[in-house]
């Protein structure tokens, strides 16, 4: 072991062993650093847990993504691939005309769904939120309250009927879908039911009198070479700050548009309000800290004058006396810090139990993450450090003699 190592062993021990000696007094110092820390943890907590429950709501609900194209139009695939490429894009699928997604869903002669909604989607829709299910050729996912009219789950078989009227003859088109997976009452409100866009294409196509042989009619126009046309689509956009954005971008275009914009906007502007008021109350608290700190030990080191005076006797050096200044103010940063988590653990479930039951707060949350718990520690550091370095030079400036003046 070298020279080195054992003069900073030394001069730990020392550190340490002169704040057990003057306990009481590093008591009072850590007490005061725990008086600051836990407040500002436990706010910031706060904080924390609120907006990140709020913005949690938010995107928990895929409607808060959603923008709404309010008029009809006549957009081709390409459009929708245009808007697919765009950045602030999470989703976007072609839509059909609204009266020709609707049709009756049965399953035998008693259990009907009478006008139900039919929808696309494709892999990735925040609407089903399904990344491993989806419906290829016949199958359906059904909306909860579809398959709670129908009695029906997973693996049984539906029937899609769809009505048309052909040259003064009433038709009627049949498919049999297979139910691939019942979603979530909480995703979807309404009696519906999600299949494969190209389904989607057929049923509009059989509305408008053409020939689609998969509802087992074979009058009507033929398909020729008919090129998808949508009236509009189902938008999302790829996080809750790209909503905006997204909706300027279709406004531009002369699309009339909704969306939650507003919700999204207070949200934010409660972020940004207790960011300034932790803001203020942190930076008035930390000045009040250093200020503290500093006053701390600079009487610290002015009643141990002749302690480190005799350290510079016994051969210390200036350096080494700075380093032992400042090792106690990091060991007591340590020590302050460590109780001011205490004391946010404790107040962070104290206020969990009383506030997670109301109604105002509904699941209430006071949280920071390891990452926070990490750079509130460098902070204390760091201002413990900075403090420290005043102290430690006037530290250095304390002569040898000053240790014989008293003898």
């Amino acid at each position: 072991m070298n020279r080195w190592t054992d003069r900073l062993r030394l001069l730990a021990t020392l550190a340490l062993q002169d704040l057990w000696h003057d306990r009481k007094v590093s008591l009072c110092i850590a007490a005061s650093l725990v008086a600051v820390i836990a407040p500002l943890l436990l706010l910031f907590g706060l904080k924390h847990g609120v907006v990140s429950q709020l913005q949690d709501e938010l995107l928990r609900d895929p409607r808060n993504l959603e923008v709404k194209m309010l008029s009809n139009g006549n957009y081709d695939s390409a459009w929708i691939e245009r808007v697919r490429q765009r950045p602030e894009t999470g989703f976007a699928l072609g839509q059909t005309r609204s009266l020709n997604t609707q049709a009756d869903l049965l399953m035998g002669m008693q259990r009907f769904v009478e006008g139900a909604e039919i929808i696309a989607t494709e892999p990735g829709d925040p609407q089903l939120n399904l990344p491993q299910l989806n419906p290829t050729g016949d199958q359906v996912i059904l909306s909860a309250r579809a398959a709670q009219r129908l009695q029906a789950k997973v693996g049984d078989r539906v029937q899609l009927r769809v009505l048309r009227r052909l040259e003064g003859v009433n038709e009627r088109g049949e498919m049999t879908l297979t139910v691939l997976a019942v979603l979530d009452g909480a995703r979807f409100g309404r009696a519906a039911g999600f299949v494969a866009p190209p389904l989607l294409l057929d049923l509009e196509r059989f509305r408008d009198g053409y020939q689609v042989s998969a509802f087992g009619i074979e009058t009507g126009k033929p398909l020729g070479d008919l090129q998808p046309l949508y009236a509009r689509a189902r938008l999302y956009a790829r996080d809750i700050d790209q909503v905006a954005p997204l909706e300027r971008w279709l406004n531009e275009q002369h699309i009339e548009t909704s969306s939650r914009l507003a919700d999204i906007d207070n949200v934010k502007a409660i972020n940004h309000v207790l960011g300034l008021i932790f803001g203020v109350i942190a930076l008035a608290a930390l000045i009040g800290c250093v200020a503290s700190m500093v006053g701390a030990f600079l009487a610290n080191i002015d009643r141990k004058r002749k302690s480190l005076a005799v350290l510079r006797l016994l051969g210390f050096k200036r350096t080494a006396v700075a380093g032992f200044v400042v090792l106690q103010a990091l060991v007591l940063s340590l020590a302050g810090y460590l109780g001011g988590l205490g004391f946010y653990a404790v107040g962070s479930h104290l206020f969990d139990y009383l506030l997670g039951s109301s109604q105002a707060t509904g699941t209430f949350v006071c949280h920071i993450t390891l990452w926070h718990g990490l750079a509130a520690l460098l902070l204390t550091f760091l201002v413990a450090a900075l403090v420290a370095v005043i102290g430690a030079v006037r530290a250095i400036n304390i002569q040898p003699a000053e240790s014989l003046r008293e003898l």
